[in-house]
C-alpha cells in the first residue's frame, strides 16, 4: 500500500471540501465511520422504542441513555490519554470490535423469550465504555490524515456525516424494524462496524497520526492530569472548552426535550411520520451548516463567526422552543440545527488547528466531556424545569445563556483583536 501523499492536493488559497476528500485515506476513513455511524443511529432508535415496550415506561429509555453516554463524563479523559501514548491505530481497531461484539451481545439478549433489564443495562454500559474511549482516539488520529490548511474541511465533512447519519439511520431502521424486528437492527449494527475495522485495516495511516513519539517517563496519572494542565495554561483551549462546557449544559437541553416540544407544542405523535420529518429537518440543518464552516470559511479564522452563530442559535431557539405552530416548528428546527452545528464546528476546527499532536488526544477527550458528556445532565435539570414550570421555559434558559455566551465571545475576540494589533504595532 503507497504512503499517503500530501502534495497531491494544489495548494491554493482556500482549502474545499472537495479537497478534503481528495485523499484517498481520509476519504475511505470518512465513508467507514458513515457507515458505522448510520447503523450506530438505527440501534439507537429500536433500543428506545424497545425499552419502552419492554418496560412500558419511558424512565428504562432515559436509563440507558444515561448508561450509553455516562461513561464518557468519566472515561473520556483515560481515552485521551491512550490516544497520546499509543498506537491509535490498533486503540480503534480493539475498540470497534469491542462495540461490534456487544451489539452482537445485544441482538442476542433482545431475541430472548424473556430479556433481562439488568443484563440489558449493563450491556449498555460496556457499549458506553468503548465508545467513550474510541472517540479520543479517533479525534486525534483525524488531523494527522491530510495536511494542516484542509484540516477544516475534513471537521466540516465529519460534522456533517455525523449529522446526516442521525437523519439517515432512523430512517432506514425504521422501515426495517418491522421486517426484521429489533434484534436484526442490532445485528446489522454490529456488522456495520466493520466498514471501519477493515477500512484501517487496509489503508496507510501515517506514522505521525498513527502514534506520538515522545521520551517523557510521565506516570499514567501524571498525563491524565497534564489534559487539563494544558487547557488552564493556553486561554484559547481554556476558552474553548469552558464555552462549550456551558453552552452543552444550559442551551442544548433542548435535544433530550425535542420529543417533549413537539408532543407539547406541536401536538405531534412522536413515532409517527411528522415527528420524523421535524427531526429530519433540524439534522438535515446541522450537516448544511457544518458544511458552511468547511467550505464557505474554509481558510479563514473561524473565531469571528462563533458570536454571530450563538446569536442565530438564540434566536432560532426562541422561536422554535416557544411557538405552538407546526409550520413555523418545521420551519425552524433546520435553522435551529444550521446555527447550533455551524458554531460547535466553528469552535472544534480553530481548537484542532491549534492543539499540538503531543496533547491533542486528551484535550480534546475534555472537549467531548464538555461537549456530550455533559448533555444528559442538563437534560435532566431541564426535565426537571419542564415538569414544574413549562417547556418554554427550558428553552429561554437556554437562549438566554447563548446571548451571555454570545456577549462573551465579542468581548473576547476584541481583546485578541486589540493584543495582535498592539503586538505588530510594537514589531514595526
Amino acid at each position: 500500500m503507497p504512503a499517503l501523499r500530501f502534495a497531491q492536493v494544489p495548494r491554493n488559497k482556500q482549502r474545499t471540501l472537495r479537497d478534503a476528500l481528495a485523499f484517498r485515506t481520509f476519504r475511505l476513513v470518512w465513508i467507514g465511520v458513515f457507515a458505522s455511524n448510520i447503523g450506530t443511529w438505527m440501534q439507537n432508535v429500536a433500543l428506545g422504542a424497545f425499552a419502552f415496550r419492554l418496560t412500558g415506561k419511558s424512565s428504562f429509555g432515559a436509563i440507558l441513555g444515561l448508561a450509553q453516554l455516562g461513561p464518557q463524563l468519566v472515561l473520556a479523559t483515560v481515552g485521551g490519554v491512550l490516544a497520546d501514548t499509543r498506537d491509535r491505530v490498533r486503540l480503534m481497531q480493539v475498540m470497534q470490535t469491542g462495540m461490534m461484539i456487544v451489539c452482537a451481545v445485544l441482538a442476542v439478549e433482545v431475541h430472548a423469550a424473556a430479556p433481562s433489564k439488568v443484563l440489558l443495562f449493563w450491556t449498555v454500559v460496556f457499549l458506553g465504555v468503548c465508545n467513550s474511549l474510541n472517540g479520543p482516539v479517533f479525534n486525534s488520529l483525524l488531523p494527522g490524515l491530510v495536511p494542516r490548511e484542509n484540516l477544516p474541511g475534513v471537521i466540516a465533512l465529519m460534522s456533517t456525516q455525523l449529522n446526516l447519519s442521525r437523519v439517515i439511520g432512523p430512517a432506514i431502521g425504521g422501515l426495517l424494524q418491522p421486517k426484521i424486528d429489533v434484534w436484526g437492527v442490532f445485528l446489522l449494527n454490529a456488522i456495520s462496524y466493520l466498514a471501519v475495522i477493515i477500512v484501517l485495516a487496509l489503508v496507510a495511516i501515517p506514522p505521525e497520526a498513527r502514534q506520538v513519539k515522545t521520551t517523557t517517563s510521565e506516570s499514567f496519572a501524571e498525563r491524565l492530569r497534564g489534559g487539563f494542565r494544558e487547557v488552564r495554561r493556553d486561554s484559547l483551549v481554556r476558552r474553548m472548552v469552558g464555552s462549550i462546557t456551558f453552552f452543552s449544559i444550559f442551551s442544548l437541553t433542548f435535544l433530550t426535550m425535542m420529543p417533549v416540544i413537539a408532543a407539547r407544542h406541536f401536538h405531534m405523535d412522536t413515532k409517527g411520520l411528522s415527528y420524523g420529518l421535524l427531526y429530519a429537518g433540524f439534522g438535515v440543518g446541522a450537516a448544511i451548516g457544518a458544511l458552511a464552516v468547511g467550505s464557505v470559511l474554509g481558510g479563514r479564522d473561524a473565531l469571528p463567526y462563533v458570536p454571530w452563530a450563538l446569536l442565530a442559535f438564540a434566536g432560532a431557539l426562541a422561536v422554535f422552543g416557544t411557538t405552538t405552530h407546526r409550520t413555523i416548528g418545521y420551519l425552524f428546527a433546520p435553522l435551529l440545527g444550521a446555527a447550533y452545528f455551524g458554531g460547535v464546528t466553528c469552535m472544534s476546527t480553530r481548537l484542532q488547528m491549534h492543539l499540538r499532536n503531543e496533547v491533542r488526544g486528551r484535550v480534546m477527550a475534555i472537549w467531548m466531556m464538555g461537549f456530550g458528556g455533559t448533555i444528559p445532565l442538563g437534560g435532566l435539570a431541564g426535565a426537571w424545569i419542564a415538569d414544574h414550570r413549562s417547556v418554554s421555559t427550558t428553552t429561554l434558559i437556554g437562549v438566554f445563556a447563548a446571548i451571555l455566551l454570545a456577549v462573551y465571545w465579542f468581548f473576547t475576540n476584541n481583546l485578541r483583536r486589540a493584543a495582535a494589533s498592539t503586538e505588530l504595532s510594537g514589531t514595526q
